[in-house]
């Protein structure tokens, strides 16, 4: 007789529950943003590289990580950030991101204080916050910004 093996049988259950997670974040911030195959995007942060590769999958050819363009040229026009540290790689990404822009970010903290923080930070750049949308992995934030460089020579 075959003993089943329950450990096995869960850790399976379980990296395809992280991927499918993964997966519906994805489809979120895709949705969020009005991300379109024609459209360049960056990703910063700690998960770059699995939303990477995700959008790869779906056909998305314009994509790039911050950490393989060590010259930011403001020239994406789609952001997306998901990272344990939020704040810094949503720094990183703006240097890459053109005047007319939208970011989406992944906050996992379930601290309200954290999200209003983000949500400030978004503010101080230039972006106007247009929807939040929880998901098995946290709260997917998106923002967007019209114009950025008037305001900027204006201030």
């Amino acid at each position: 007789m075959v003993e089943p093996n329950f450990a096995s049988d869960f850790a399976s259950a379980s990296a395809s529950d992280v991927a499918s997670d993964l997966e519906q974040v994805v489809d979120t911030m895709i949705t969020l943003t009005r991300l379109s195959r024609l459209d360049g995007a960056i990703i910063a942060g700690s998960e770059s590289k699995e939303l990477y590769l995700s959008l790869r999958r779906r056909g998305f050819v314009r994509v790039a990580t911050s950490s393989t363009f060590r010259m930011p040229r403001r020239q994406y026009a789609v952001g997306l950030i998901a990272a344990q540290d939020a704040l810094t790689a949503l720094h990183q990404a703006c240097a890459y991101l053109g005047t007319n822009a939208a970011v989406a970010v992944l906050i996992e903290s379930r601290d309200g204080k954290f999200c209003m923080k983000v949500r400030e930070h978004l503010q101080q750049i230039g972006f106007r916050v247009e929807a939040g949308v929880r998901c098995h992995r946290g709260l997917v934030l998106s923002a967007s910004r019209q114009g950025y460089a008037r305001m900027q020579a204006a201030a």
